[in-house]
């Protein structure tokens, strides 16, 4: 077996425990430093500790920096959240101020 696809199957399994575990891989693409990014990093990480509390990762990415993975994430439009664990991939766009849009978009509500 190569080590490519040993890595794969690494990554697979770590996304099926995780999943299992209730773990929530949240990514937040943003433009810069600008008001709405900033407003939408605040709003997610307080709806994050709120809801999900040592139950999520968030990892915020700056599509100036690194534009490249705005094609690798499928991301038209900035800022954007994206739910890649629990399954299904889910995606909210906007400065997540609408709490009940971001908890209903991620299928996240009933978790309370």
């Amino acid at each position: 077996m190569s080590d490519e696809s040993e890595t794969t199957i690494a990554e697979f399994e770590k996304a099926l425990a995780e999943s299992r575990e209730g773990t929530y891989r949240l990514r937040l693409y943003v433009t810069g430093t600008t008001d709405r990014s900033a407003r939408a990093i605040g709003n997610i990480r307080t709806i994050c500790e709120e809801h999900l509390m040592g139950r999520y990762e968030l990892e915020v990415i700056d599509l100036y920096q690194q534009p490249e993975l705005a094609r690798e994430g499928q991301v038209l439009a900035a800022p954007t959240l994206v739910k890649e664990l629990p399954t299904p991939v889910r995606r909210v766009v906007g400065d997540m101020s609408d709490e009940g849009r971001v908890l209903f978009g991620l299928d996240i509500a009933r978790v309370e």
